[in-house]
């Protein structure tokens, strides 16, 4: 339930449950542009990132992109691969929305100068969508997933519960950490400690089947 001072709105904020599924899935669901078939939205964002990538090589550079710019439009084409900040910064503009991406580790929020925002959340691997919806159980169609900037640049008592759910994960400490995370192989049973050692154990066995712990 809400706090007491939000009771007014009759509303739940929670978290749309899509950990595994690609990041501009979870663009479409707030944004809710139409019924096109979920591969097809894929295909076209992944292109409109891709062309908003080559068309600036200069601002999408190296150094900025980390790998040189033609192959990260193969690598952004590629339908296993996700997204992260800079698709999300390329979205918010092409959508003109702000989108919101609140990180759960350290508890901030990216946004545009744009009128409507969309929110989602990060727990260090995966986006999750936040949909706004009338009472538990109700039809995804009555969920709001588009909410209008005011002048003060929130988006009202939202802002509030968003922050909140943020706050109440971190307590829950339910982000990963890919620096200081523990993990062991499913295999060797090899512990690691952060992506940068579990990358290099995958390099030289081949092995990717990883288990997240708490050391």
């Amino acid at each position: 339930m809400l706090a007491n001072e939000l009771q007014y709105l009759d509303f739940d904020l929670w978290m749309e449950p899509l950990q595994n599924t690609k990041l501009y899935m979870l663009i479409f669901k707030p944004i809710q542009l139409g019924l096109f078939w979920e591969m097809f939205k894929i295909t076209v964002l992944s292109l409109v990132i891709a062309a908003t990538v080559s068309s600036d090589p200069t601002k999408y550079s190296k150094a900025f992109l980390g790998k040189p710019n033609a192959e990260y439009c193969a690598w952004i084409l590629d339908s296993d691969k996700w997204g992260g900040a800079i698709e999300l910064s390329i979205l918010a503009d092409y959508y003109g929305r702000e989108i919101a991406a609140y990180d759960i580790h350290v508890a901030i929020c990216m946004e545009k100068n744009y009128s409507e925002r969309v929110m989602l959340i990060y727990d260090g691997l995966h986006y999750d969508a936040l949909a706004m919806s009338p009472f538990e159980g109700a039809p995804e169609e009555f969920d709001q997933t588009i909410f209008v900037v005011q002048n003060d640049r929130t988006i009202g008592p939202v802002e509030c519960l968003a922050l909140n759910l943020v706050k109440d994960q971190q307590r829950k400490r339910s982000y990963t950490d890919t620096t200081n995370f523990t993990l062991r192989c499913g295999v060797c049973q090899i512990g690691m400690v952060g992506q940068k050692e579990a990358m290099e154990h995958a390099g030289a066995t081949g092995r990717v089947n990883f288990q997240e712990y708490r050391g």
